[in-house]
Parts: C-alpha cells; structure tokens; sequence
C-alpha cells in the first residue's frame, strides 16, 4: 500500500503525544522493533531528554525512580522479547511501589504476529498481572488516544505501571492522527463525614499514632500531613523505605515502621489505642510478616486511608475507611480544627527521644562500622541529599541511622529488588543534577545492574555509590544461619576489585578499610566531578545492624540442640 510521505509515521506520532503529555525525559536500550520512534525523538533531542542505558532491567528502574520522585509518569522503551523480560523487574517494583511508569515495548509486525516471529510474545499475558493496564496499539491513528489513556491510568487512583506494544509496521505507518490535550490525574477525596470523623476519633484518643506510607505523594501533600500532625501534636512514623514522608528530624517524628523496627517503636504501636495509617497498604514488609497488627481486626482503633479503593479492607478492617488521594486526604486534613493533645504530649515527645537512641552508631567487628560511616553522612550531607539503595542487608544501616530530609530524599524498592540502587540514583541525578545523589549497594546487590555506572559516566552524573561488601549475599546467608546452622552454601561471592573497576569505567574508586578513611574517601569522590564508587570492606559477621552472623548461627544451633533433645525425651 501506497502512502503519503508527507503524513507523519507512527513513531513521530508517538512522540508528538509525549511531548503534549509533558515528557522531558525517557530511558530507553535501543531495538530494531522501534527504530520508528528512535527516528522521531532525533527531532526533539534538545526537548526530550532520552538516557541510553546499559541493560532493560536498568533503564526500567530509572523510568520508575523518575515515576516515583516526581509523580509524573517514567517513560521506558525496550525492544521486544528478551528486552521487554528484562524490562519487568522494573515493572513490578513500580506495581508495589505504587509509581506512575509507561513501558513501550516494540512488538513483532502484524504481518508475522502469531507464527512465533522472531522475539515474539503476548505482552497481555506476560504482563496482565502486574500493570494498572497492559494493551497493543494496532493502528497508528489511535496512538494519540491510546498514550492518553496511559497517562491517565498511570497517576490516577493507586498510580502504577502501564505497558504499550508497539508493532514494526504500525510504527511505519504514515497517517494523520487526532490531537489531544495534556493528561489529568483524577483522585477521590474525603467527603465532610469522613474528616469529621478522624476529628472525633482522634479527639476521643489518648496514644495515637500517625503512620504514612505508600506512593500518590507531593511535597505540598507532605507539607499539608505535617500541618494537620503538628496541630495534633501526633507522633508520625513512616513505612518501610518511605521515611522520607516527613523530616526524620522534626520532633514528632517516631521512626520507621517494618523491617527491624525499633524494639521502642513496636512497644509503641502495640500500645497504641488509635492508628492513623495515611497511604500505606500495609503489606507484608510494613507489617512484620502480617504480626505487627491483627489480621483481620486490629486491636486498636484504625483509620485507614488509601488511593486505591480496592486496596480498602484487602486485608484489614478498619473502623474507618478513607478511599481518598494524598494530596486530597492531606489537604482536608491539614484544614481540621485541632483536637486537644493534651493527653498524648508526653507520648509523642518520648516516641522522637527513641527515635533519636536508636539512630546512635552501634559498634560491630572489624575495623569498618558503616553506622558510624552513616552517622558522620547524616552531618555532612545537604538536607535535600537524594539517598538510594537496592535490596540485602546492607540497606538497613542507612534506614536505621540516616535521617531522611522530607519529600524525596529517599528511593529504595518496597517490592526487594536488587540492583536497585544506582539506576535509580542515575535517574534522580538525570532529574535533580544540583543535588547530591548518593547510592547504597552491597557487593551482591550491585553486580546486578552496575554497568548503569557506565550510564552515569556517558551523560556525566556524579553519582556517589556507596558498595558495602561482605563477600556474600548476606540476607540469604543470615536466613541459611537461622534456619541451617552451619549448612550455608551457595551464598559467598568472589568479587572483583570495584574501586578498579569503577576507574575502569572512567569513573572515581576508592576502597575504604577502616572506619576513619572514609571521611576523605568520600571527600575526594565528591571533588572527582565524576561518578564514583567507595567500597567499604566490612567483615562478614557484620550483618545487620542489630546482631551478628555468629550471634544468629550460636542462638539458632542451641535452638536445634534443645529441640533434638526433646524430641529424644519425647520417644
């Protein structure tokens, strides 16, 4: 068929529609499948910012931190088959995350679809279960409609991720396509009855506590929480890997609520007569493997406020449901008469004096303490410093003694993915490149995606990379010792010599022996200009920030003795 070379093709289509949806960055590994659109963007490079990474699984990850750190939707592009399998490691942090993401996905032509072409793959069904929405646009004058459709499911209620096939030859072909207009995020909001009564709830209270998480924030929702909880005077916890809702310096703060929760923490919110939870779906990660509450009924009063209302009553029931988005919820609340906090003052207060105890620097073995490596980042970093981390262990030294400075000082995984910690650092730098990005990694965490320090250096983004090394993977090595006691296996690594490596990128490297060097090392990594990785070399029984590896295989081999030799009473 004959066509008019005068009409635009569908790869310029898609992204005259990004850039009318307010696109200024995108994170693509170029393919063959969507030469089209590569073509297209060659137009407005100096409008559309596009990051060529390293592998799928990194530039998926960028596209959701860029979701997650400015509530607009991460754009991804990937070629199809292995590309798109790559691809969906970042896919499912963004579906847990709850994080506006758009993955394109080139698609076989329509020509050879359904003959198992050449990297060929139903994107519906390999995708269905972990997007807001998944669809194939088969024809080129439906692309405006299509992409709109995209954006507004990706921010609206519960944001999340949404995956876009793009066939070769609709991508070829030249039409005259409808315009649209920008998207529009749609939210709930609470009605009149429902903020009167948390007001009452809350007057009728005695030790409450107010507890935010999950995505669907801005820094004015942040703002408009934090008015409503100082009128209250309401000691304010966070969840897991979301401590940057609220300053974890301001006195009400009360610390983190999930993995390794405080022991002062969890006597708190066991005490608790009133939960407040604001975001949060509280899943396995927040509640402590479903123990820190009561399934279905907490033992406290709750209130419950979400985006998604789905989400609502999932698993909890509470005396209060709230299908409401943040910045809604937030406003009302920020504009609620104040209760009298009279009764629960001292409570709150003596929740941020624990806080602040349990941020203090812990000794360990070896001549590396990363807490007080920590501790001395928490003094000199700038209060709006973007701090990243992947998944393992190692993470828990910045959530426990770094205290996040507001809205979007923090990126890590809710969903435990590895590798994590320097695509998303990349893309924060790629966003915010005036502020300081600093990654967290461990050995085992960043050989994942490492190579997207090769992408730091290409579009020179001075990302500092903190690699905590041990020489294992050291969450399965912890399990295996609780659970194994002197059975591991399959968790040590050989590693390579990642300052060298980090040189061999043209990056800056160092390696940190001792806890005393680190302050120079980081120093001299920040005055490089240039990406860099300081490798900390920590002795392995420093496993987590509270015991030992050999603490946990001593306790658990003494378990296991105790058990055989009651079991031998037993017969």
């Amino acid at each position: 068929m004959t066509q008019d070379s005068r009409l635009p093709h569908g790869g310029k289509i898609l992204v005259d529609a990004l850039l009318t949806h307010g696109v200024d960055t995108a994170f693509c590994v170029p393919g063959e499948s969507y030469l089209a659109v590569l073509d297209a963007l060659f137009d407005v490079r100096e409008r559309l910012n596009l990051l060529v990474c390293r592998q799928e699984g990194g530039a998926s990850f960028m596209a959701e931190a860029y979701g997650k750190l400015t509530g607009r939707p991460g754009i991804c592009f990937v070629t199809r088959g292995p590309g798109a399998s790559n691809a969906t490691i970042g896919v499912h942090t963004a579906q847990q995350d709850s994080s506006p993401m758009i993955l394109f996905v080139g698609q076989v032509g329509g020509d050879v679809a359904e003959r198992e072409a050449f990297q060929e793959v139903d994107y519906r069904r390999m995708f269905g279960s972990m997007t807001k929405w998944v669809a194939q646009i088969d024809r080129a004058e439906r692309i405006p409609e299509m992409v709109s459709h995209a954006f507004h499911v990706a921010v609206s209620g519960r944001p999340g991720p949404v995956v876009l096939a793009l066939p070769e030859d609709m991508l070829m072909t030249r039409v005259q396509a409808p315009a649209t207009k920008r998207y529009a995020r749609v939210a709930a909001s609470p009605g009149s009855r429902d903020m009167a009564t948390v007001r009452e709830m809350l007057q009728t209270s005695e030790r409450p506590l107010l507890i935010l998480g999950g995505g669907d924030w801005s820094a004015d929702a942040c703002a408009n929480i934090r008015r409503f909880a100082e009128r209250n005077l309401l000691p304010v916890a966070c969840t897991f890997r979301r401590q940057d809702l609220f300053d974890n310096l301001h006195p009400q703060y009360a610390g983190e609520v999930g993995i390794g929760i405080a022991p002062g923490l969890k006597a708190r919110l066991d005490a608790a007569d009133l939960v407040i939870c604001v975001g949060a779906r509280l899943g396995e990660q927040t509640s402590g493997g479903y123990t820190l509450f009561d399934v279905p009924r907490l033992k406290q009063r709750f209130i419950h406020v979400h985006p998604g209302a789905e989400e609502l009553g999932r698993v909890y029931q509470a005396d209060l449901l709230v299908n409401s988005g943040m910045p809604e919820f937030a406003e009302a609340a920020a504009l609620l008469g104040p209760a009298d906090s009279d009764p629960w003052a001292s409570w709150t207060r003596e929740a941020h004096e624990e806080y602040l105890e349990n941020a203090h620097p812990v000794e360990v073995p070896g001549p590396v303490n990363p807490s007080a490596i920590v501790a001395w980042l928490a003094k000199n970093l700038p209060r709006d410093t973007i701090v990243t981390n992947g998944a393992g262990n190692f993470s828990g030294w910045a959530h426990r003694f770094y205290p996040y400075g507001g809205y979007r000082t923090q990126l890590g995984p809710t969903n435990g993915a590895m590798g994590y910690g320097v695509p998303a650092a990349v893309a924060a730098k790629a966003v915010h490149p005036d502020r300081t990005v600093v990654a967290f990694s461990g050995d085992g965490d960043y050989m994942m995606n490492g190579q997207e320090l090769a992408t730091a250096v290409q579009y020179g983004l001075p990302i500092v990379v903190i690699l905590v090394n041990n020489g294992m993977f050291g969450t399965i090595r912890m399990h295996q010792e609780r659970e194994f006691p002197e059975r591991t296996h399959g968790t040590m690594l050989q590693n390579p010599d990642f300052a060298a490596l980090a040189r061999a990128y043209g990056a800056h490297g160092e390696t940190v022996t001792a806890t005393a060097d680190f302050p120079g090392a980081f120093e001299r990594a920040v005055a490089s200009g240039k990406p860099a990785i300081i490798e900390l070399q920590i002795d392995p029984d420093v496993i987590t920030t509270r015991t030992t590896l050999s603490s946990i295989r001593n306790k658990a081999v003494q378990q296991h003795l105790a058990k055989a030799a009651s079991d031998a009473l037993g017969r």
